[in-house]
């Protein structure tokens, strides 16, 4: 496609102006970093000696932590954590990025989902992670604390211009959540985008979606060798899910859109380059697409904007975000 470069300035210097509500499953990533010291005499195992601790936004919060730092922290998330000490963390960790909290609900029942990765270095070779640890309930939230999380969706949604429904299949997004999300999303006219990846079928009536390629297949039923197979897949998440659209993320090879009445986009991928972590930057596009849209974007140029949040992001280790500054840096040297 032939893209005007004024126009997508102009998307991207707007942004900041939507209010966005991510609703999905909240996890916290953990990372501790030390310096490998010895052989433990107790075990075969490596010893580290701890420098620091860094607490990162992780799974549907990622995504909200990718808005803020576009729209001058005009993001709120609803969701569940437990009543624990990671609980406090994750809150912790929202108020440091400017992350409207006041929607979550606490659970008792349920861990606050964390993912403690580990990593070790020494001065000759380079930090690299050696274990991680999941905390996690997986098994979908009771049916007292989903009459909780709807009651909060109610009153968030129309306060919001877009809502993100992320889903790590932890068990926040039940059917009834996406149901009801999804219906007040349209009795209010706003901007509704899914992450999701399986089950896609179940997401009726939204904006988009921006499934990646093997989730794409699987949920198509076939491979996707070609062009033409992308234009069927993206055909049939259209009518099974009855979006305005479907953006396709193939890794390496770019991104497709697909419209209704046969309209495709092919976007290949900007500013190509050694990829060194691709952790979370389906957040961020799913972030920054989701703030496009509603910032008044035509759909490829939604994707086109996350297309270089995204090449931005992965240059950097564990879950990142981007700037409209350096978004604007990157357009001007495509």
């Amino acid at each position: 496609m032939n893209i005007d470069k004024e126009k997508l300035v102009s998307y991207i210097r707007k942004l900041a102006e939507p209010k966005v509500l991510v609703i999905g499953d909240m996890a916290l990533d953990e990372m501790i970093y030390g310096d490998a010291e010895r052989i433990s005499r107790e075990a075969p195992v490596l010893i580290l000696q701890h420098t620091y601790t860094k607490l990162i936004l992780g799974g549907a919060s990622n995504a909200a932590h990718n808005v803020a730092t576009l729209n001058g922290r005009n993001v709120s998330v609803v969701g569940v954590i437990g009543d624990d000490y990671q609980a406090g963390q994750l809150m912790e960790t929202f108020e440091k990025a400017g992350i409207n909290s006041e929607y979550l609900i606490k659970d008792k029942t349920r861990k606050t989902t964390t993912k403690t990765r580990i990593s070790g270095s020494i001065t000759t070779s380079i930090t690299q992670q050696i274990v991680r640890v999941d905390r996690q309930t997986n098994c979908p939230v009771s049916k007292e604390t989903e009459d909780k999380v709807i009651a909060e969706i109610e009153k968030a949604i129309p306060k919001h211009d877009a809502i993100i429904l992320s889903d790590y299949h932890i068990g926040t997004l039940t059917d009834k959540i996406v149901k009801r999300s999804i219906e007040l999303a349209n009795i209010y006219n706003k901007i509704i985008v899914v992450d999701a990846q399986k089950d896609l079928g179940k997401y009726k009536d939204i904006t988009s979606m921006t499934p990646n390629l093997p989730d794409t297949q699987k949920s198509v039923g076939f491979p996707i060798c070609s062009e033409e197979d992308l234009q069927r897949a993206g055909d049939k998440l259209l009518y099974k899910t009855f979006a305005k659209a479907v953006l396709i993320t193939c890794g390496a090879d770019g991104m497709f859109v697909a419209e209704p009445d046969k309209k495709y986009t092919k976007i290949p991928v900007f500013n190509k380059s050694e990829v060194f972590d691709v952790t979370g930057a389906g957040d961020t596009v799913t972030a920054v697409y989701t703030l496009a849209l509603a910032a008044g974007a035509e759909p490829a140029y939604a994707a086109i904007i996350g297309n270089v949040a995204a090449s931005i992001v992965v240059r950097q280790y564990g879950c990142a975000t981007t700037t409209v500054e350096e978004l604007l840096s990157a357009v001007d040297k495509l």
